[in-house]
């Protein structure tokens, strides 16, 4: 199973609006998904500042700010 990450920060509304996004890919798609609030550790604050929320898979950054759903789909066709 695919295991993403979404990087956030409490009371962010673009962070719960890519949550609410992704939970309904979840039909189309089998991931995990890890919620990480970056405010819980200084060094994600300096690696993603303001640039958030953040959607990775491992290192690889699929999209930011909002659910991209082309680099979404594309991102699972590269697995396939």
């Amino acid at each position: 199973m695919t295991r993403l990450t979404l990087y956030g920060r409490a009371l962010c509304h673009l962070c719960y609006d890519m949550e609410r996004a992704l939970a309904a890919c979840r039909a189309e798609r089998d991931f995990e998904l890890e919620i990480v609030d970056i405010d819980r550790d200084p060094s994600l604050v300096a690696r993603f500042g303001e640039s958030i929320p953040v959607l990775m898979a491992g290192e690889t950054q699929i999209c930011c700010y909002h659910l991209d759903r082309k680099a979404f789909d594309a991102y699972f066709q590269k697995l396939q």
